[in-house]
């Protein structure tokens, strides 16, 4: 049990315990102003089932939001040691299957973990299902690491060549908020698996966000089915060096891809906004128009 013990030193070592919410948030504190792991989360959607999966390194001590609600858990791959509120351990290692209680899960990954939590739920909008099953503590949002994340010049360039490329296209602002904000042709995600997830954006608005690592040439998610947009269509952002672009498929049907590799999650918090180049899917837009 020599890893129970060095984790202990370090947290008796910052005047904290394990045994109660305060003292846990106290923790995560302190942990937010250190480097953060990759803890990448994929979206699973069923029929009637939501799967929120959760891969997270060997040695890495890990806090997760609080569970709102009881839930089914499915430990599919590796070994955790479990730090219970009675202050006792428990060595949990997969596959598991279990029911848990509302609460927070705090553990040290002993084998590299892929966890899954399972809701039962018709909903596919991640802010809903979030807001719904878990509590994430303002600590979370008002922490150095996020400030650190937020790099205002990428954002000033992001929104001067918006400017340029109106000009460029002979459009004004209001026309493409507009035609943006059209509800008429939006849907939501098809059922399926995705790793991105719409949240606040500090280009403008609501932007598309990696939830887990995209590689370079990876279909991140569709964005046009049937002419209806989705959220990949709607809220991804421009940016003169975007990460992807959108690929249009011999159904006239347009998804998003990855130009370069994109990060994930970060300890619990979002990993980098996907962005697209405006022009390229203006111009797709008139290849498709064409192809009708």
């Amino acid at each position: 049990m020599n890893e129970i013990s060095a984790l202990n030193e370090m947290i008796e070592t910052g005047g904290h315990t394990l045994t109660s919410e305060d003292s846990i948030l106290n923790i995560v504190g302190d942990m937010l102003g250190m480097e953060q792991a990759d803890c990448p989360v994929t979206h699973h959607f069923g029929a009637g089932v939501y799967m929120r999966e959760i891969n997270i390194g060997a040695g890495i001590f890990s806090i997760g939001h609080y569970q709102k609600k009881e839930h089914l858990n499915f430990m599919a791959e590796g070994e955790v040691l479990m730090f219970l509120d009675d202050g006792s351990v428990e060595r949990v290692t997969a596959p598991r299957i279990f029911t848990s209680q509302p609460g927070r899960k705090v553990g040290l990954i002993i084998e590299d973990m892929k966890w899954f939590n399972i809701y039962p739920t018709n909903e596919t909008d991640i802010d809903v299902l979030e807001s719904t099953y878990l509590d994430k503590a303002d600590i979370w949002g008002d922490s150095d690491y996020i400030n650190k994340k937020l790099d205002y010049l990428v954002k000033h360039k992001d929104r001067e060549d918006f400017d340029v490329m109106l000009k460029d296209l002979g459009v004004t602002a209001e026309q493409v908020r507009m035609e943006s904000e059209i509800e008429e042709d939006i849907i939501p995600f098809p059922l399926g698996s995705f790793k991105v997830q719409v949240s606040s954006s500090q280009i403008e608005g609501k932007g598309l966000f990696a939830t887990s690592n995209i590689k370079q040439g990876d279909l991140v998610a569709p964005a046009s089915l049937n002419g209806k947009r989705t959220p990949a269509g709607r809220f991804t952002n421009h940016s003169p060096t975007p990460n992807a672009e959108f690929v249009l498929l011999a159904n006239n049907d347009i998804v998003l891809a990855a130009l370069i590799d994109i990060e994930g999650c970060k300890g619990g918090e979002l990993g980098e906004e996907i962005t697209i180049n405006y022009r390229q899917a203006y111009n797709l837009r008139g290849d498709a128009c064409h192809q009708q």
